[in-house]
């Protein structure tokens, strides 16, 4: 082993180093993290080659004389991805995109340089992944590019810093940040401490010229951004990709946004051409709908500032062994259980020896607890038998006592009923006040769960 290399440990959550291997990490005290990398103890000069101390002196600044320009944000073209960006790209920003392989994330990069280019907008894309004649072969299932977008096929990080010095471009793409490496940093690419190096000089590019680079990341087999887990903190912007690659609808949502919401979410449909943008989710996710079928219920929760209907769909059928099977996709399989319980306390339902198996409809992943009146509803439809209208939507927590409780926004999911063509929504009684003046729709607001399900069995 060279002298000027040692054998340190890293944790690839936080990015915590030791120099043994320890089986629980002491910093975020996840298990079994610690990976062996080789490290260089040759240290730089921190006063530069010359060794003088730099002749600029860092001064604070007052914070009411910063001002802001309404007009700073770069729009895409890509109106859901300004959505979830929180209005458009901001410059000196640093964005980290993750999602499976395959999933589209190199597509919508390129689509968001072409609308860029095409508005005279300096773009670099920086592929270490592909060839220039594979990135050319995407480009033209996408459509026609202008000379303000330049390409270039590289991994090493030395130089992929020189050209975007030298080139000073509005936007940079780097696609993947896996794939570069730093040759004063003895490790392999991908590894902890090339992926932290490499985002740290990218952020220092970011900062220091005013460029917004995206970064396109690995995703590990839990979902999460392969590399240490300060690389989510050192960005400004994450954004996930999600969705089935075999399924035409993607899902871009953002869980780190430093310049807006993190609660929006943007639709979009793979298709030849590209990624389109879906303007109305509720729409595209209830195409397709059983007619008179039970245990089929519309529900509507909320993404950010917008309502989003699906359909949710419950089985219950006999159980042939005798500890039961519960099943939960699209929802957080304890909530359905939770929500299970409380139908067995208090509306007499029997569900202990019974499979149950609910779903959401059309692969999205819904959370909200305003979900809760409709996983019920379908519940009780399977097992009783019942066919819920196919122009009723119900929104509503469910509490532990049965009562059905109050939810944000009830006005926009309303709205959102009203014009799909909902004639009847099932609703929670403490939003009458701030609902009396709707009309066009009828409006049932209930104050328990038994009241919701003895007007669906009318």
């Amino acid at each position: 082993m060279l002298k000027n290399k040692k054998i340190v440990y890293f944790c690839q959550e936080c990015g915590y180093e030791s120099s043994k291997w320890m089986g629980q990490c002491p910093g975020c005290k996840a298990w079994n993290t610690f990976v062996e990398e080789p490290v260089s103890t040759v240290k730089k000069a921190s006063g530069g080659s010359s060794g003088k101390l730099t002749e600029k002196r860092a001064e604070p600044v007052i914070l009411k004389d910063i001002s802001l320009n309404e007009d700073e944000r770069q729009t895409t073209g890509i109106g859901e991805l300004d959505r979830v960006l929180g209005g458009g790209i901001v410059p000196g920003s640093l964005v980290l995109v993750g999602g499976d392989p395959g999933i589209g994330k190199s597509t919508l990069l390129l689509q968001v340089c072409r609308n860029l280019a095409e508005k005279g907008v300096s773009v670099l894309y920086i592929s270490g992944e592909e060839s220039l004649r594979q990135i050319k072969l995407r480009a033209n299932r996408i459509g026609q590019f202008s000379d303000r977008l330049q390409l270039l096929c590289e991994t090493n990080l030395g130089t992929v810093r020189e050209v975007i010095e030298r080139k000073k471009p509005d936007v940079a793409i780097v696609d993947s940040i896996q794939t570069m490496y730093d040759e004063e940093i003895g490790s392999a690419p991908g590894s902890v401490s090339q992926v932290r190096e490499s985002t740290n000089v990218l952020m220092q590019l970011a900062k220091g010229l005013g460029v917004s680079i995206f970064i396109v990341g690995h995703v590990t087999k839990e979902g999460n951004v392969a590399g240490p887990r300060v690389l989510e903190h050192m960005v400004d912007t994450v954004l996930y990709f999600e969705g089935d690659r075999h399924a035409s609808y993607r899902i871009l949502r953002a869980v780190k946004n430093r310049f807006g919401s993190t609660n929006e979410i943007g639709v979009f449909e793979m298709q030849n051409t590209g990624l389109e943008e879906v303007t109305n989710p509720s729409e595209y996710l209830l195409n397709g709908r059983p007619e008179n079928a039970s245990g089929s219920v519309v529900a509507c929760s909320m993404e950010g500032t917008r309502p989003i209907l699906v359909e949710i769909q419950a089985l219950v059928c006999q159980s042939n062994f005798g500890i039961p099977r519960r099943t939960a996709v699209g929802t957080d399989f304890n909530r359905v259980n939770l929500l299970m319980a409380v139908l067995e306390k208090k509306v007499g339902l029997h569900l202990a020896s019974s499979d149950a198996y609910v779903n959401i409809a059309g692969g999205m992943k819904m959370t909200e607890p305003a979900i809760d009146l409709g996983i019920c509803l379908a519940i009780v439809s399977s097992v009783k038998d019942i066919v819920i209208p196919d122009n009723m939507m119900v929104f509503g927590e469910i509490g532990l006592s049965g009562e059905v409780r109050a939810v944000s926004m009830a006005g926009q999911r309303v709205q959102e009923a009203k014009k799909l063509g909902f004639e009847t929504v099932i609703l929670p009684e403490v939003c009458r006040s701030t609902l009396d003046h709707v009309e066009g729709i009828k409006l049932v607001f209930v104050e328990k769960i038994q009241d919701a399900i003895s007007y669906v069995r009318k």
